[in-house]
């Protein structure tokens, strides 16, 4: 069982910093988080990203990201890249071979930035929840160095739902269950022994591919044509925490949600995701209304939603009064858009309240970081230093401390 205590954070990239490192402008978010009565920081995948600047199709499921670093060129010692192999031997030799000479010396400056952070922030109280792409990238180093784990002849994507009438075909390899099942799950525990070694908890991203993924020809264009193929349901997870103990994982269960996929994730005891947007839609196939409970985690949106104020000048009317109806029944005296959804999410009943940066700063579409199913324009807005102040951090605590968070 995944155990949470009730609190809040919000969401932003390391490489949304202003300096997108890891370094003086992640300690003052940090400082800013602890000063807003944050307890959770919670980032996007920390694999290196994709050409199109992608953290989720990395590639490496492993390797921490070289463009975050604060000193890319600082020295590394044969000692310090003797003891990193030491302790990560399953990965270590995948990455090298494919990213070339100095990747290991990045891997360790990536550790040792990451870990400087990482005790800073526990020093401040702020907890560090991940980010698990389901699938790997094609062509990465872990399809290269693990090829009899994943199939020829398929892709991976999801079909048409309410953000893509084509669906999304994304070409990502589709993981050979059979052959994972016959080496007791081994690249999974170290996918995870790696994730626990950065991050307090981890989002799985797509969580539904564990009981069902969506498999495309590999020579169809569109995610229009595929299939739903059986996956190895809970026993990966047996096996994680069989060698790891328990993990604590948030499940990210959006979109077309079966009963068998919550019927995994409630026997595990992971968290499900709420987002606020699709819960006072009227359009969405599968509304989130009263959905929101304790055994959640709230968020206004996510990477992949437009921002509250940008969504609220987009919504309808009926979406509007959905929105102020809750508002009334909660007694939220704010009247900007953004701030009600944030005091929304804040009071309700979930374990964990997420909001996105853009959603405190209230900014609009143009900070969008993400549009599912284009691959061009996306991940590209950075916060402003100095922009989240400390009169913002002081009416954050404020909600927060009134949502007894």
């Amino acid at each position: 069982m995944t155990r949470f205590e009730r609190a809040s954070g919000v969401l932003l990239p390391v490489a949304s910093l202003p300096g997108g490192t890891l370094g003086d402008d992640a300690v003052r978010f940090v400082d800013w988080l602890a000063d807003a009565g944050q307890r959770w920081w919670q980032i996007l995948p920390f694999g290196p990203p994709d050409r199109w600047a992608s953290p989720y199709s990395s590639p490496s499921a492993f390797a921490g990201s070289p463009t975050w670093l604060d000193e890319p060129d600082a020295p590394v010692t044969i000692d310090e890249l003797e003891a990193f192999v030491a302790s990560h031997p399953f990965w270590c030799g995948s990455w090298a071979a494919f990213a070339g000479g100095g990747a290991l010396a990045d891997q360790v400056r990536f550790d040792r930035e990451w870990r400087r952070l990482r005790t800073h922030a526990a020093e401040r109280g702020v907890q560090i929840l991940g980010d698990m792409p389901f699938a790997v990238g094609p062509d990465s180093a872990d399809h290269r160095g693990f090829p009899e784990l994943f199939k020829d002849d398929v892709v991976g994507g999801v079909p048409p739902d309410d953000w893509s009438a084509d669906g999304q075909r994304w070409g990502t390899p589709v993981y050979r269950w059979s052959a994972m099942r016959a080496n007791g799950y081994q690249w999974w525990i170290e996918r995870f022994r790696r994730a626990v070694e950065l991050v307090d908890a981890v989002r799985i991203d797509h969580f539904r591919g564990f009981v069902a993924a969506y498999e495309i020809p590999a020579d169809n264009r569109t995610g229009r044509s595929g299939t739903w193929v059986r996956g190895p349901g809970r026993a990966v997870f047996d096996a994680i925490a069989g060698a790891l103990g328990e993990v604590p994982v948030v499940a990210e269960n959006l979109g077309l949600i079966t009963p068998p996929v919550e019927r995994l994730r409630k026997e595990l005891g992971f968290p499900g995701s709420v987002v606020l947007q699709f819960s006072f839609a009227a359009s969405m196939v599968n509304p989130q209304a009263g959905g929101i409970d304790r055994d959640t985690v709230v968020y206004t949106g996510t990477h992949d939603n437009d921002t509250s104020v940008g969504w609220w000048t987009a919504a309808s009317e009926q979406e509007r009064r959905r929105v102020e109806a809750e508002v009334r029944e909660h007694g939220i005296q704010d009247t900007e858009p953004h701030w009600l959804l944030n005091r929304l999410a804040l009071q309700s009943d979930a374990v964990l309240a997420i909001l996105p940066a853009q959603d405190v700063l209230g900014l609009d579409s143009s900070a969008r970081m993400n549009l599912p199913g284009r691959a061009e324009g996306n991940w590209r807005w950075r916060l402003q230093p100095a922009q989240l102040d400390a009169s913002l951090a002081a009416r954050l605590r404020d909600a927060t401390e009134a949502a007894r968070r």
